[in-house]
């Protein structure tokens, strides 16, 4: 099985080489083409106005002068030539993306990029208490990881279907299993923008966010994550809303 890695977080982030040994768990024939700076953040953007520069790192890994769009296409076109790999896999990113946080994830976007090329393809996140982004604690995902990807493609997933994976930030033998989800929402959405000065009195400005969910609904990934349990979420590439849909046919013409 030839699999393709590629994240957000660039090419030399903890969480790529965490996703690589979770890789290794499944195949030997393993190719990382991730972006050369972070790209948190960018979701299913694609690089049309510059040019694409690609560099190699070492054997095998590729670092991309793009977002993890530009990444799973060259990884696709340039780096295997033109042959599919059999699974894409993005992340391990930093940080969970759930909710309407898979609308903004360039980690989600490179497993959605995978979708869109008919490959099978799923995005890797793992949480950490709030504040505390060193010596972040992979071992949820590098544990449990390799046998949620083998039974997810035992089962089989549609070809305009991607999953999303999110660890939540407990040591590995803390999780409390596994639930199947559906995308949540949170309570809050930009809380706002926060004003700043430089040496110079010039101001310049950093987006906030406040978003929580004090009660998460039922069966959602932000319940899941909340109750210390790794969430599964099925995402269509299909935007479209059935119901919507029909009510608008019966009115429009």
């Amino acid at each position: 099985m030839r699999i393709l890695i590629t994240n957000d977080d660039g090419i030399h982030a903890h969480g790529i080489g965490v996703l690589e040994e979770i890789a290794r768990a499944l195949s030997d024939d393993v190719f990382v083409v991730a972006p050369e700076l972070d790209q948190s953040g960018v979701a299913h953007s694609l690089s049309l106005n510059d040019p694409l520069r690609l560099r190699e790192v070492s054997p095998r890994h590729f670092a991309v002068k793009g977002t993890p769009t530009d990444c799973v296409i060259m990884g696709v076109y340039k780096v295997l030539d033109g042959i599919k790999p059999d699974l894409v896999l993005s992340g391990v990113n930093i940080g969970h993306n759930l909710a309407e946080d898979v609308i903004y994830s360039g980690t989600v976007a490179g497993a959605m990029e995978g979708a869109v090329l008919g490959v099978p393809s799923i995005a890797l996140s793992q949480g950490y208490p709030a504040g505390d982004r060193i010596g972040i604690d992979f071992s949820a995902a590098l544990v449990h990881g390799p046998r949620i990807i083998k039974q997810i493609l035992d089962m089989g997933m549609p070809a305009d279907v991607l999953t999303n994976v999110n660890f939540p930030s407990v040591p590995a033998d803390k999780v409390g299993g596994v639930s199947v989800t559906r995308q949540g929402r949170r309570d809050a959405n930009l809380a706002g923008v926060e004003e700043r000065f430089d040496g110079r009195k010039n101001p310049y400005y950093w987006i906030q966010y406040a978003r929580t969910r004090s009660a998460p609904p039922v069966g959602t990934d932000l319940e899941a994550i909340a109750s210390g349990r790794i969430s599964v979420t099925p995402l269509r590439l299909d935007l479209t809303d059935e119901a919507t849909l029909k009510r608008f046919s019966q009115s429009l013409s």
